[in-house]
């Protein structure tokens, strides 16, 4: 059986309220699964998890993405964490029996959809972006929202799908492909975002860190404390804990210690056992040891 993810990320993290109303959307596709909802105050943002066929994922993120298009307004949104629209950022996910390029088609599907009944630009990134310069998410959300209206009167602000019009409550949508990803926090105890956003220099990669690594400083006001946010593209290739590790010995450098880590969704269990290994000096330790492991066998 084939098995599709989807991750959409909208701009609503405070109002439970309206966030259920939203999610309500999904109620009636029984076949797809939303598995998780992580929202956070401070980014006044929501990361939900939905899984299920290919055939029918794209229909419910469809019916949700509607609803909190007409939801949420963007002329009111304030957040610490970019974005370019009600519904941010929408990558597809092949995660059993899927090749990338079925993630890809469904994007281009969707993305032209969701830009035709919901009249927004669409811009498609990473395997299912369609200009080279249109690969790397942050290189897409430049300007945020509140730099749409002039994004849009440039020839290499034009959307690929969708309408080239500014609508302020909605703002654009970012539609793509991609692997999995762990969305991992790091928290300071420190008020000083100088120093979450020196940090997130030292482990991203467009600034010489690690190479599956995207990271960006970010204030937590609610927490009073900052935070390295980051987007771990590629655990094999970079563990989470060589990360966290790197981070603990910068912060250590201005005097400052990690308050805690935040797991934003959902993440292969795979991703754990480097963790395990390290941290529990364990150095041939497989999920195969896991009893669960082989109850989902």
């Amino acid at each position: 059986m084939k098995v599709l993810e989807c991750v959409p990320n909208i701009s609503e993290g405070r109002d439970k309220k309206r966030l259920a109303e939203i999610l309500a959307s999904l109620d009636s596709f029984k076949t797809v699964k939303c598995l998780d909802v992580s929202s956070d105050e401070d980014h006044n943002r929501s990361v939900i998890t939905l899984i299920g066929p290919p055939e029918e994922v794209p229909k419910a993120m469809l019916a949700l993405a509607l609803s909190a298009i007409e939801r949420i307004d963007m002329r009111q949104h304030q957040g610490s964490h970019p974005r370019i629209g009600a519904v941010d950022v929408v990558p597809f996910i092949p995660i059993r029996n899927m090749e990338m390029t079925e993630a890809v088609e469904i994007a281009h599907v969707f993305g032209r959809t969701l830009g035709e009944k919901a009249g927004i630009p669409i811009y498609f990134y990473e395997e299912a972006a369609l200009r080279p310069g249109r690969k790397n998410l942050a290189d897409v959300r430049r300007g945020q929202y509140e730099g749409l209206v002039d994004k849009l009167k440039q020839p290499d602000g034009q959307p690929d799908a969708g309408v080239a019009v500014f609508k302020p409550t909605a703002g654009a949508t970012i539609v793509g492909a991609r692997p999995p990803l762990i969305a991992f926090n790091v928290n300071l105890r420190t008020r000083d975002k100088a120093v979450a956003d020196a940090i997130a220099r030292a482990v991203r990669y467009k600034t010489g860190g690690f190479k599956a690594v995207k990271a960006m400083g970010v204030e937590l006001n609610e927490k009073g404390m900052v935070q390295v946010s980051m987007n771990l593209v590629n655990y094999r290739e970079t563990p989470i804990h060589r990360v966290v590790e790197t981070i603990r010995f910068e912060a250590a450098r201005y005097g400052v210690a990690i308050a805690e880590c935040e797991l934003i969704g959902l993440m292969p269990i795979a991703a754990l056992e480097e963790v395990t290994r390290f941290y529990l000096q364990i150095p041939g330790f497989s999920v195969d040891q896991l009893i669960e492991t082989h109850l989902l066998s």
